[in-house]
């Protein structure tokens, strides 16, 4: 390989891996694979293991007609792209390794698909086999540049494993997008106010409650990429829960309590934050200590479905109990369902009865042991915390 050739095999090699993480790049690194090798237009696709299925992945050059009429029809008559299933991997094979060339313009795969595209040729090489699958490069050669030579063989088979780790790569970036674009979703469908701070105190990441606290701002406040509280009392108790001592396993173990904060409108906040465990030192973004935020409510959202299939209440006697936890007082109970007091001590004692519970404290904890962690919307589809 020439200088010329070996420092554009070295920027083409980069611009491959640049493109497992920017799947946007990967049809124009095609286009130069094909170019480098001497083809005309190239195809990255994946045949299974029992022929029943062939997956085109990346293409070149190639209209889409000619890669529907591959998929239909040409893929049972392409002589190259099973014989990879017994060759070792990274292997370039052409049409001259399997029938010569007076042969191969004879066949119906040559005269209807080959020849229509202006191609006289065609090399593959294997990138990945399975059990299940082989994955192939597939480039064709124009007629202007004759058939398949050694040079053309050799640069596939060199840029073969990194095309392979490409892929392997690009797969591996997408999953892990995937699972934290996931768990986004998961932690912005949770009531309790969420938030990862790095080593710094800077908010890595807020879910939706978080972001619904920080923008009331009577506890809590974002200012820049910092968590900002509104009073010294629970500035006092945010930076001790948020303070970094990682290597003071009492002061580690003392930051697991939950510490109650008052807001400026008079409403009640449980705060407990603990560190990230981390079998080496985190990066300077990497996620160090996690915050949790939790209004102190008794008027917590309940899941009333559950608790009255587990004790087997009846829609009255629901009623009364999520009442009491709302109000509290037999009278006003009575004045809110609109019934009498009688009635509603009549159902009190069937709810004694039912759950084992001995006074109307007790009622208000059986209920609140099933409180639902999930954010509750409003009537406009926003979360209400």
């Amino acid at each position: 390989m020439t200088i010329l050739h070996a420092n554009r095999f070295s920027s083409l090699v980069g611009e491959i891996y640049d493109a497992a993480v920017d799947p946007a790049l990967r049809s124009g690194v095609l286009e130069q694979v094909s170019h480098f090798v001497g083809g005309c237009a190239a195809t990255i696709l994946s045949r299974d293991r029992a022929r029943l299925s062939i997956e085109i992945h990346e293409h070149f050059g190639t209209e889409s007609r000619f890669r529907q009429l591959y998929r239909d029809r040409y893929v049972e008559l392409d002589p190259l792209l099973d014989r990879h299933l017994s060759l070792a991997a990274k292997q370039t094979i052409g049409v001259a390794d399997i029938m010569p060339q007076a042969d191969f313009l004879a066949t119906s795969f040559y005269r209807e698909w080959v020849e229509p595209q202006g191609a006289i040729d065609l090399a593959t090489v294997a990138l990945e086999k399975s059990e299940t699958r082989t994955t192939i490069l597939q480039v064709l050669r124009h007629r202007s540049r004759g058939l398949v030579d050694e040079p053309m063989r050799e640069r596939m088979r060199l840029l073969a494993p990194h095309l392979q780790r490409s892929r392997i790569m690009g797969r591996q970036i997408r999953a892990r997008s995937h699972t934290v674009d996931d768990l986004a979703d998961v932690l912005d469908g949770l009531s309790t106010a969420i938030c990862l701070l790095d080593a710094d105190g800077r908010v890595v990441h807020a879910n939706a409650a978080s972001r619904g606290l920080f923008a009331d701002a009577s506890l809590l406040a974002m200012v820049g990429d910092r968590i900002v509280a509104r009073n010294t009392q629970t500035d006092k108790i945010f930076r001790g829960l948020c303070e970094i001592d990682a290597g003071n396993e009492t002061r580690c173990a003392a930051r697991r309590q939950i510490e109650l904060a008052t807001s400026v409108d008079g409403q009640h906040y449980l705060l407990h934050a603990f560190p990230l465990k981390r079998d080496r030192t985190p990066s300077r973004d990497a996620a160090a200590t996690v915050l949790f935020v939790q209004k102190a409510s008794a008027a917590t959202w309940l899941a009333a479905d559950a608790i009255a299939a587990a004790f087997r209440l009846t829609p009255s006697e629901l009623r009364v109990l999520m009442a009491i936890i709302e109000i509290g007082g037999v009278p006003d109970i009575a004045a809110k369902l609109g019934i009498a007091e009688t009635t509603v001590k009549t159902h009190l004692g069937r709810l004694f009865e039912k759950t084992g519970a001995g006074r109307q404290a007790d009622l208000v904890k059986i209920a609140t042991g099933f409180a639902v962690p999930f954010a509750r919307r409003t009537n406009d589809g926003d979360d209400a915390l």
